[in-house]
């Protein structure tokens, strides 16, 4: 699920999943670097700006869209354009629903981008293919025109995602004309993204019973399972390159956790409280956990150079927020904070030049919890 941003997520929060949105209402006009803004919110009042002085590796932080719940901005092959999820109620929408903005213009509250998914069920996870003519993303539409019903918290007041067996993996253009179900059946099929090459996708799916990765021709074809061990597997990226793969997961080990993770997975939820950073191989090999911090570390990306990973982490919080962007090696080393928010930053994707970076933010949202894509030039 790559998510629905999940704006303090674990904790004050709106959810989403590995690819999804939070939710709220709010409107943003845009400010300059230098605006500090006091913004109040339940358990008090706090500081927020457009770009810290701490963000040195940031500059020319620009707020892409302004109100509702944006996350999952992800570039065009061209770098032109970016392909999001959002589920901004001024749009007319109950849930998350698939759009695509040109990067120059950005987009208004007042005005829908243009819609790429049908306007049925909830969506999550959109890519654009090459060529940057279509796009993948995953939908539960073919389940019902209905939102699915959100899971409620557990017994001991934990946020938790649901995994509906509903989601479909679908291509579509940039009309909305879905072309194809390129990954379809029973179960759970979701958070695609894909190769750089162009030639692979990579995707979760709890067809083995458990949430585990696969990878597939750009066609659907020939589809492989590259993980097997018990955990919630998800959020995938493939390296510049196309050789490895970045990924976030749970990896209960106690006979407790077992049973809590199995038993929320019956349910159809998972719990995404504890979670680390693994990379791969793309055929799944040589695997390795790179973080050990604790809490939720989740949303990776690669660095263009590929011996880094910029990722989402509350490991330094006592609260469960904030969650801001943070750089490391492949091999655990030189960890690094990258965004200095008082609340909640994740989603981070790099351009396929290297030169930008867009991510989603709670900062200077008017006090809401809505969650809001910004672009910034990215400074080695």
């Amino acid at each position: 699920m790559k998510i629905t941003p999940i704006l303090l997520a674990f904790g004050l929060a709106a959810g989403f999943t590995a690819c999804q949105s939070p939710s709220s209402e709010s409107e943003t006009s845009e400010a300059s670097d230098s605006t500090v803004t006091s913004e109040k919110m339940t358990g008090g009042t706090y500081e927020t700006m457009l770009h810290y002085p701490q963000e040195t590796h940031l500059a020319n932080v620009r707020q892409l869209t302004f109100g509702g719940d944006n996350a999952e901005g992800y570039f065009s092959f061209d770098d032109s354009k970016l392909v999001f999820q959002s589920n901004h109620d001024k749009w007319g929408l109950e849930c998350d629903q698939i759009f695509y903005m040109d990067i120059a213009k950005g987009t208004k509250a007042d005005v829908v981008p243009p819609m790429l998914s049908t306007g049925k069920g909830r969506t999550t996870c959109s890519y654009f293919m090459p060529g940057d003519t279509t796009i993948i993303y995953s939908s539960t539409h073919l389940g019902g025109d209905a939102c699915p019903a959100e899971p409620e918290r557990g017994a001991s007041g934990a946020y938790v995602w649901p995994i509906y067996d509903s989601f479909d993996i679908f291509v579509a253009d940039l009309e909305g004309n879905i072309l194809d179900t390129l990954i379809g059946g029973p179960g759970y099929d979701a958070e695609p993204t894909v190769s750089p090459n162009g030639d692979r996708i990579v995707f979760t799916s709890n067809r083995s019973g458990d949430l585990e990765l696969y990878t597939c021709n750009i066609d659907g074809s020939d589809i492989v399972q590259i993980t097997d061990e018990l955990g919630y597997d998800g959020g995938a990226f493939f390296s510049p390159d196309g050789s490895k793969i970045v990924f976030r997961s749970s990896r209960p080990k106690t006979d407790e956790e077992i049973a809590k993770y199995t038993g929320l997975l019956e349910k159809g939820m998972v719990e995404p409280t504890n979670m680390e950073i693994y990379v791969c191989n793309a055929n799944g090999s040589g695997l390795t956990q790179v973080t050990d911090l604790g809490n939720a570390n989740w949303a990776p990306f690669f660095h263009p150079g590929g011996e880094k990973i910029i990722f989402s982490s509350n490991h330094a919080s006592e609260r469960g927020f904030p969650f801001n962007l943070f750089m490391i090696n492949l091999d655990g080393s030189g960890l690094e904070q990258i965004t200095f928010d008082s609340q909640f930053d994740a989603f981070a994707m790099f351009s396929y030049g290297g030169e930008k970076l867009v991510f989603a933010s709670n900062r200077i949202n008017s006090g809401t919890r809505a969650t809001n894509l910004f672009i910034a030039d990215w400074v080695e």
